[in-house]
C-alpha cells in the first residue's frame, strides 16, 4: 500500500536552500528523519533555488547531479527534505528511474513504524491512503488496463476507478471507526470532569525528551528514545500529588516538528483532542538544541492548528544536564509558574515542577510553596 523505505536502503538525500535562514537545521533535523525510516545515507544534494522548479523541483541541473549521485552511490531511493506535488514525484521518478519519496511520505512511513496502539494504527492508515489518494497515477502502469477475463467482464471500469473507489471506501471506513473511539474517548473525559480532576497534557517538538519526563514523573515506563517520534500513541497515567491529598491526569502525546503534513494532523484529530482539551500543557523544550526557538514556534504553531492555543502553558526547560543550568522556577507578572528548568534524565528539578502543578491543581493555595531562583 505504501511505499516504506526498507531497512538498509541507500539513500541520496536532497535539501535545497530557500532563504528560510534555518539551513543547517533544517538538515540535521532530515539526517534523524531519514535514520528513523531505517534508510542508510549515501549522498546528499544541497544547492539555492530561489524558487521550486514547476516540473521537478529542483531543476534540470540539479536533477542531473541527483542522478550522478545515484549511479556512484549506487543508491535505491531519493528522499526530498520538501514536500512535493505528485507531478514532481512522477517527473522524477521518470528522470532518475528510482523511487523518490518526500518528507510528508517519510513522515508518514515513520509513524507506520512507531503506531502500536489500534487507534494509532488506524490513525496512521487513514493519513496514508489520503497521501496516496492524490498519486494514484504515479507509475502504475497496470491501472490502465481494462479489466477483462472470465468473471470480470462487465462495463469496463478501469482499474484505476476501481482502486480510487475501494479506496474512497476504505478512507471512509477508517473515519467512522475513528469517530466511534473519539466518542468514547469524550465520554471518558466527562466521567474525568465529573471527577474534578486536573488534566494535563505533555507537548513539545519531538526529541525534546517528553517520554522521559512522562516516565520520571509517573513511573510509566513508557518507550524513550534518543530519536524522532519515539512516542506515537498517547498514554495517560494518574499522579498522585501529596500536597493536594489528591490525584491529576497526565497525558504523553506525539511529538511536533515543522512542516508536519496536515493529513496527519487531521488523521490524528480525535488524539491531539486530548490536547486542546486539557487544562495544563507541559511544553517541553530541549534546553540544549540551539534550534530551540524555531522548534517552540513550530509546536505552538501546531497548537493553534489544533485549537489548543489558549490552553495554559508551563515551559518545562528540559536537559540542564546537558547545559550545566540550575534548576530552579520563574514567574510571570502576575505570580503564576511559567517556566520550569529541570532535567528529565537525572531528575534535578522534578520536585519543583511537582510543586508547580500542586499549586495549579489547588489554586486557593495561599502560600506557594515554590521558591523562584534568578538566573
Amino acid at each position: 500500500m505504501f511505499e516504506r523505505p526498507a531497512s538498509g536502503d541507500a539513500a541520496v538525500l536532497v535539501q535545497l536552500d530557500f532563504g528560510e535562514g534555518d539551513y543547517a537545521e533544517r538538515l540535521e533535523e532530515f539526517r534523524l528523519l531519514v535514520g528513523s525510516a531505517g534508510a542508510a545515507p549515501k549522498a546528499e544534494i544541497r544547492g539555492k533555488r530561489r524558487a521550486p522548479d514547476a516540473a521537478t523541483y529542483a531543476g534540470k541541473g540539479k536533477v542531473q547531479e541527483i542522478k550522478e549521485a545515484l549511479t556512484a552511490a549506487d543508491a535505491d531511493i531519493v528522499i526530498f527534505n520538501h514536500q512535493l506535488s505528485a507531478a514532481q514525484q512522477r517527473n522524477l521518478e521518470r528522470e532518475l528511474s528510482c523511487r523518490v519519496i518526500d518528507r510528508n511520505a517519510l513522515i508518514l512511513d515513520i509513524f507506520a513504524l512507531r503506531a502500536r496502539s489500534h487507534e494509532g494504527k488506524l490513525q496512521v492508515e487513514l493519513a496514508q491512503l489520503e497521501h496516496l489518494a492524490t498519486r494514484l497515477v504515479r507509475g502504475w502502469t497496470h491501472l490502465e488496463r481494462q479489466k477483462g477475463g472470465i468473471g470480470l467482464r462487465g462495463p469496463g471500469e478501469k482499474q484505476l476507478e476501481t482502486d480510487r473507489r475501494l479506496l474512497g471506501k476504505r478512507v471512509a471506513f477508517l473515519k467512522d471507526k475513528l469517530k466511534t473511539l473519539e466518542r468514547q474517548r469524550s465520554v471518558r473525559r466527562r466521567a474525568r470532569d465529573r471527577n474534578d480532576v486536573l488534566a494535563v497534557s505533555l507537548v513539545g517538538y519531538t526529541n525534546a525528551g517528553k517520554s522521559t519526563l512522562f516516565n520520571a514523573l509517573t513511573k510509566a515506563g513508557t518507550y524513550a528514545a534518543d530519536q524522532l517520534f519515539a512516542t506515537l500513541d498517547t498514554t495517560s497515567r494518574r499522579l498522585y500529588l501529596p500536597e493536594i491529598g489528591g490525584q491529576i491526569v497526565i497525558s504523553d502525546t506525539v511529538g511536533f516538528i515543522r512542516d508536519l503534513p496536515h493529513s496527519l494532523v487531521a488523521a490524528f484529530h480525535a488524539t491531539l483532542e486530548e490536547t486542546a482539551n486539557a487544562d495544563l500543557l507541559l511544553h517541553v523544550v530541549d534546553s540544549a538544541s540551539p534550534d530551540r526557538d524555531q522548534q517552540v514556534d513550530a509546536v505552538n504553531g501546531v497548537l493553534k492548528e489544533i485549537g489548543a492555543a489558549d490552553v495554559p502553558q508551563i515551559i518545562v526547560w528540559n536537559k540542564i544536564d546537558a547545559t550545566a543550568a540550575s534548576a530552579g522556577a520563574e514567574r510571570d507578572e502576575y505570580g503564576k509558574i511559567s517556566r520550569v528548568r529541570v532535567s528529565a534524565r537525572t531528575g534535578e528539578g522534578l520536585g519543583l515542577l511537582r510543586s508547580a502543578l500542586a499549586e495549579i491543581a489547588s489554586p486557593d493555595r495561599s502560600e506557594p510553596d515554590i521558591e523562584v531562583s534568578v538566573e
